[in-house]
């Protein structure tokens, strides 16, 4: 009877070290997916709850989550003793405190338009039932809701504007990248103009598309303003040099030996281009994406403040213009907010890059 129970308790410790080995490799496997997402320090959490050694996991959530945390912290209070120091036309900087506080106030101001949007839509159904029950259905109207865009409205409408000016700057980008990366003698002809207006500001941009939109776009559609039109090109302009530098890098830089495989085996153009250079050269041009993409969602925030376009820029420049004591607490939450979407942005062009550049994941 001893043997058979010890031979059962061996075989139960087997079969618990086989299930933690398992649960461990698919921590292990989700790690990857973790860390692109900026949550690697979940990983370490979950080993220790597998079962694993607790040292070397307890080293890395330091290094993933407690050390940022502790320079978050340190710059948190470096801003709020430091603040108040400094003396502005409109009173001291605000410290945290006070920036969470119109935070909250803004999102507060954002629940009671939509709230008053709701009424109004409301009494509009109420009226039109009112007048089709009464007989009448040509006095039937329908108007939008004419109130004040909210901070999030400001938002929505600046990430609709960037969306577009990157993908009009990558359509445009990617294939003028492969063909100077392909053709030394188109390479030649466009690198000086590359060069030329690759350093121009938005702020010389803007003038000249907002002259150029209105006189071309005389009848803007109501999806696509004429602000947003004028905005969205001035993005494209500045953000699609590093999208069309790094393709050309990338195909240039391509294995020869590789081209010439595709040309013994007599792939046309564009089974070339598809299966043999975009797949060599796809890890540049994804690095070239980002840079475009954090590169338009600066230059926007200049435009919209310049052309006084709807967005976040606007708010800024709105709040600045303002004036009162609530305004830099405000000016700093856009501030912030800017930089956490800017930060967002990137991850999700990281996250797309190592979902198709997978391989050089492993």
């Amino acid at each position: 009877m001893a043997l058979v129970s010890e031979y059962v308790d061996v075989s139960a410790e087997e079969a618990k070290r086989a299930r933690r080995e398992r649960m461990l490799t698919r921590i292990n496997s989700a790690a990857i997916y973790l860390n692109i997402l900026g949550l690697g320090w979940l990983a370490p959490l979950a080993r220790i709850a597998a079962g694993d050694i607790v040292k070397p996991q307890l080293r890395e959530l330091r290094q993933g989550l407690v050390v940022p945390l502790v320079g978050i912290g340190a710059f948190l209070l470096a801003w709020a003793l430091a603040a108040p120091q400094v003396k502005t036309s409109l009173g001291a900087i605000p410290g945290p405190a006070e920036v969470w506080v119109q935070a909250k106030n803004l999102y507060a101001d954002h629940r009671a338009e939509r709230a008053k949007q709701a009424a109004f839509y409301e009494r509009q159904d109420t009226r039109n039932a009112k007048v089709i029950a009464d007989g009448h259905p040509e006095d039937v109207r329908h108007r939008n809701y004419a109130g004040k865009p909210t901070y999030f409205d400001q938002i929505l409408t600046s990430l609709m504007t960037v969306a577009l000016g990157f993908v009009v700057a990558t359509v445009v980008a990617i294939p003028l990248g492969i063909l100077c990366g392909l053709s030394k003698t188109m390479n030649g002809a466009l690198n000086p103009l590359i060069q030329i207006f690759k350093p121009v500001s938005p702020l010389a941009w803007l003038p000249i598309v907002t002259m150029v939109v209105s006189a071309l776009y005389a009848n803007p559609s109501e999806l696509l303003p004429k602000s947003l039109v004028i905005s969205a090109i001035t993005v494209t302009l500045c953000s699609l040099w590093p999208t069309l530098i790094n393709t050309a890098l990338g195909v240039a830089s391509i294995d020869k030996d590789l081209l010439n495989v595709g040309r013994v085996l007599q792939l046309p153009t564009r089974r070339t281009i598809t299966k043999l250079v975009l797949p060599s050269s796809l890890p540049l041009i994804f690095t070239g994406l980002r840079l475009s993409l954090g590169v338009g969602w600066m230059v926007l925030i200049a435009a919209e403040m310049l052309a006084q376009n709807p967005g976040l820029g606007k708010f800024v420049w709105d709040e600045f213009q303002n004036g009162s004591s609530q305004s830099l607490a405000r000016i700093i939450v856009a501030v912030l907010t800017i930089g956490i979407i800017g930060f967002l942005l990137d991850r999700v062009m990281y996250a797309l890059q190592s979902a198709f550049t997978f391989s050089s994941q492993r």
